[in-house]
């Protein structure tokens, strides 16, 4: 198994240092605000989409997650990445559930024309597990409207491409697998603006037919994840299949 990263330096450092901190207008104790805020980074993005679109694009990767781990490739596996380990058998522990981890969103932002941040999955669990595969996001509106999430294969958080077959990451006690989840956020066409964005994900870890519930709030972005759709008015909303921390930038 191999990944290709491709990302650009100089574009991910500018990315950090114009992002800020932000609070979900949606947690206790706050209204509900406009659901066009943070519409005011739209000239900030763009010139960094300039800059990112107009440099050349060199091979990176990020800090790792520790002891997350690469263990083989799901094609490789003689048995269905999402049925159990047998008992003692501690060279291919079951595959990671939603009553075993924790979801959160991190590392938001905006970048290049899409809005989004990292899944990230972590082990709370007594034994390893491990996770494989593109994980279930429902986006979800306001007023209720659910959309799944494509799978993505690119996005502009990792711009990152994979060889398949699609890996398999051991997660011990503690450590943490990822998966990028982001949307365009440029209105299409004659539109000024883009429909309702999500204010919440309903997520799902490869495999599992529980999920958790987590708050699209992108706060480094100061908006929720956009709800743009595509020349064509399909949604852009994706994901990316799991990985570990080490192959996506930060």
């Amino acid at each position: 198994m191999r990944f290709q990263q491709i990302c650009d330096l100089l574009a991910r450092s500018a990315a950090r240092d114009r992002l800020a901190s932000g609070r979900d207008p949606l947690a206790p104790g706050r209204g509900w605000l406009a659901a066009g805020r943070g519409r005011g980074r739209t000239a900030a993005a763009g010139l960094l989409a300039a800059a990112a679109f107009g440099l050349a694009v060199t091979a990176c990767g990020g800090q790792a997650s520790p002891g997350a781990s690469f263990t083989g490739t799901a094609a490789a596996s003689a048995k269905s990445p999402d049925s159990p380990a047998p008992a003692g058998d501690s060279s291919s522990p079951a595959a990671c559930t939603t009553s075993g981890i924790s979801v959160t969103l991190s590392d938001t932002g905006a970048l290049g024309g899409q809005a989004g941040g990292y899944l990230k999955f972590t082990d709370q669990g007594r034994v390893p597990c491990r996770m494989t595969g593109w994980p279930v996001v429902v986006a979800v509106t306001a007023a209720g409207t659910a959309t799944a999430a494509r799978h993505a294969q690119s996005t502009m958080f990792g711009a990152w491409r994979y060889a398949a077959p699609l890996p398999i990451v051991l997660l011990k006690t503690g450590d943490s697998a990822y998966a990028v989840v982001a949307a365009s956020d440029e209105p299409v066409g004659s539109s000024t603006h883009c429909p309702a964005p999500y204010v919440r994900l309903r997520v799902s870890p490869p495999g599992d037919r529980d999920h958790v519930t987590i708050s699209a709030w992108l706060p480094r972005a100061r908006s929720y994840l956009p709800a743009c759709t595509a020349i064509d008015g399909s949604p852009t909303a994706m994901t990316s299949a799991i990985t570990t921390l080490s192959h996506l930038p930060r």
